[in-house]
């Protein structure tokens, strides 16, 4: 079975990081990324300046990174400006985003989910096929302000969206609430709910379990995964709400199972050992840490 990857670093990441990563910086980052064997790089924002400070060179970063012709090259879009400004980068996908509970919308976006919704579908009428869209339900498995969110508020919002034409929908687990089961039940209620869908999973690790949520997702016949090299990034509007899925973890528990990524380890490896210096501090990578489950070590010295 062929999994989909998307490197959410350089956005989701990013934005998160006290320094101001540099515009070259960035781009050489997501050149080397470019050469890992992904399937898509989300890699900015055009948000507002003021919002996200750390992406305010989104459309320098977008016109001079060097594309792959197999990879995706998506950015996320908050409103009509911002889609526009992503059209004019000649992106690949605009990533759409609201939330699934009504607290971390008013939150997050200072709107309300229908507020949302009608300024989302103003979007998908604007860009009218000139690039494909992905939306984003963030807090789809939990809510740190109102607890757990029902199946059907994620359902009824999807159906919404696919109403409109939107095919590529990621449910988020925002701030890392969501466990195996629940998952597992979801995705298989939203799957027989709505047909035509490509669905992809987005996980934290804030609780520890992204990997084990991720076997839960592959249980119910999902294929594709956001994740973070290094494991950075997390919602600045979310309290607690530490980084995402490790890319380097989760490709290398995926190689051991036999799954076929199309990314290289060792590449990707290589490119998150940078990650330190670029945001200054450590990264949650085991497999930085460890090393893969192969490495062998000398014998101890008697």
């Amino acid at each position: 079975m062929r999994i989909y990857i998307s490197e959410v670093s350089p956005r989701d990441g990013f934005q998160n990081e006290k320094v101001f990563i540099e515009s070259e910086q960035k781009i050489a980052f997501i050149n080397q990324l470019s050469q890992c064997g992904y399937h898509k790089i989300e890699v900015t924002s055009f948000t507002s300046p003021k919002a996200i400070p750390a992406l305010k060179d989104a459309e320098y970063v977008m016109h001079n990174i060097h594309r792959h012709p197999d990879v995706i090259y998506s950015a996320l879009v908050p409103n009509l400006r911002g889609a526009e400004r992503a059209l004019s980068c000649q992106v690949d996908e605009i990533n759409l985003v609201m939330s699934c509970s009504e607290a971390h919308n008013q939150s997050n976006l200072r709107m309300s989910r229908e507020q949302s919704q009608e300024q989302l579908k103003a979007i998908i009428q604007a860009v009218n096929q000139q690039c494909q869209i992905n939306l984003s339900l963030s807090t789809a498995f939990g809510c740190p302000m109102q607890g757990d969110v029902p199946f059907l508020d994620v359902i009824n919002l999807a159906k919404y969206f696919a109403d409109l034409g939107v095919t590529k929908i990621t449910l988020c687990d925002t701030t890392g609430m969501a466990y195996p089961s629940q998952v597992k039940a979801l995705f298989q209620e939203i799957q027989t709910a709505i047909t035509g869908i490509e669905w992809t999973a987005h996980f934290h690790n804030t609780r520890g379990l992204a990997l084990a949520n991720t076997l839960a997702a592959l249980e119910s016949n999902i294929t594709h995964f956001d994740a973070s090299l290094g494991g950075i990034g997390g919602c600045p509007y979310a309290p607690g709400a530490s980084g995402n899925t490790s890319t380097e973890d989760l490709v290398h528990m995926l190689e051991l199972m036999h799954l076929e990524t199309g990314i290289h380890l060792e590449k990707i490896m290589a490119t998150s050992r940078q990650l330190p210096t670029l945001i200054g501090h450590p990264t949650d990578s085991q497999i930085i840490k460890a090393g893969p489950r192969l490495t062998l070590h000398p014998a101890p010295v008697q």
